[in-house]
């Protein structure tokens, strides 16, 4: 009873019959048949388990049971009755004669897959939380950067610094209360200008659940536009408004108006900044489609279009409380002198440089690093498709981003070694010291500088 309890089965291996007695209860974990049959010297247990894990069954039978009097394995077991591959645990003693021979060994065996399959599932978990912390700290370093680069001061620095990282933290808290299924395009707009301008902002549209990476560019985008707004726009004065409507689109996606009226009149910037910058780079591709500006003079008015893939796969509950957060950042177009210095051991001028990164706003930082380093960007890629089609173009060295949205880069990275283009990987995952797939290639790890870049690919080119 206490071992039918417990989910084992028993077994006797007697080593002088060279016998195995599989117990009804074995039977039924490991599909061999019930009763007494030849042991063949092990080879009856060794005929069914997995090559890989072969060498350490032998010698746990023959080492560990010899010199220990026991043995504990676990080792993937192949049923013979219906060919499935199991998990098993086996357990032994044994049983000596007078003179310290071996008589019999008698054990236990337990089915262990479903916690090897939770183990898998725990360790698969633990690595996608590395990868987006990763990620979400080189985003940090690379806002950061951005808005020192194009501010005068500190005070504006801090300003429009902290303004967008509260954009960032208000889309974790609205992606965390869904367990990062999704977020609706309502709740990120009350997040972001429900505390702009009291009465003043109004939007409406559709119940549209966002994917997590689209939840993280709407928010941008709705931070930047309503700083903006609050600086020169409609919200700089007491009749201002603001009108920011949603709609799905026929291709599937979905379709954002933000109408501002009877604030100051507008006229069109005399030089880009980095939130404009955002709005229609990053924003736009980061939601698979476009950002457009129209700087009308009786008020700005911006539409994004986003693809079907700025939509949750599977949206699940949306009961979310969402806290309106002021957050009227400075976004200064001066330019900034700030720069990453001169290279010394690591000189990457001149060089012609493929990135494919699908976080857009990473590939502009690093895109504005290595330009500042001397070296020449051809094009930025996001996804697996754009990658393989700018392997047309004339490069020297590619900066690979190992996963795209879920797509291993590898086909790109197979590509660029036939043509004996060197290449590196930035990337969050995989072990600190290997190349992804076993490539022989450096690998650097989010988040990073554009120094460790700039010195991986002279590795890299040396490499070549």
């Amino acid at each position: 009873m206490a071992l039918t309890a417990a989910a084992v089965g028993e077994y006797e291996w007697d080593i002088g019959r060279d016998e195995w007695v599989v117990s009804p209860r074995m039977a039924a974990l490991t599909g061999l048949p019930a009763g007494v049959a030849p042991a063949r010297l092990g080879q009856a247990l060794y005929d069914h388990v997995h090559s890989d894990d072969l060498d350490d069954v032998r010698q746990a039978v023959t080492g560990d049971l010899r010199r220990n009097g026991r043995y504990d394995i676990r080792f993937r077991f192949i049923r013979p009755d219906d060919g499935r591959h199991v998990w098993l645990n086996s357990t032994a003693v044994a049983l000596k004669g007078g003179q310290g021979e071996l008589l019999k060994a008698v054990g236990v065996v337990r089915d262990i897959s479903a916690e090897k399959e939770e183990a898998a599932q725990r360790e698969g978990l633990v690595a996608e939380l590395d990868h987006r912390v990763k990620n979400v700290l080189a985003s940090v370093q690379s806002l950061a950067a951005q808005s020192a680069r194009r501010t005068v001061s500190l005070e504006a620095f801090l300003k429009t610094f902290f303004g967008r990282l509260e954009a960032m933290a208000a889309a974790h808290t609205l992606l965390t209360a869904t367990r990062w299924r999704g977020a609706e395009i309502g709740h990120v707009a009350a997040a972001e200008l429900g505390g702009l301008a009291q009465g003043q902002a109004r939007w409406e549209g559709p119940d549209i659940v966002l994917s997590p990476r689209a939840t993280h560019a709407l928010t941008l985008a709705l931070h930047e536009l309503g700083a903006n707004a609050v600086k020169y726009g409609a919200l700089s004065n007491e009749t201002g408004r603001i009108d920011v409507t949603w709609k799905a689109s026929p291709a599937g996606g979905f379709e954002l108006v933000w109408t501002e009226r009877n604030g100051p009149i507008v006229t069109p910037p005399t030089r880009r900044g980095f939130g404009s910058t955002l709005l229609e780079r990053v924003t736009g591709r980061e939601l698979g489609g476009t950002a457009r500006l129209d700087f009308r003079p009786e008020g700005l008015r911006a539409v994004l279009s986003a693809g079907v893939d700025a939509l949750a796969l599977d949206p699940g509950s949306q009961a979310v409380d969402a806290e309106p957060e002021a957050s009227a950042d400075e976004d200064s177009e001066s330019a900034t002198g700030a720069s990453h210095g001169g290279l010394t051991d690591a000189d990457i001028r001149g060089v012609r440089i493929l990135i494919v990164e699908d976080a857009v706003l990473l590939a502009l930082e690093l895109e504005a690093g290595l330009i500042e380093c001397g070296a020449s960007v051809v094009a930025t890629a996001a996804d697996l498709g754009e990658a393989t089609r700018m392997l047309t173009l004339d490069f020297d060295a590619a900066v690979l981003d190992a996963n795209l949205n879920g797509a291993s880069v590898t086909p790109v990275a197979e590509a660029l070694a036939r043509r004996g283009v060197p290449f590196i990987f930035a990337t969050g995952y995989g072990d600190a010291n290997a190349a992804p797939a076993g490539f022989n290639a450096p690998v650097v790890r989010k988040p990073y500088n554009v120094r460790q870049i700039a010195a991986a690919l002279v590795e890299a080119i040396g490499r070549a």
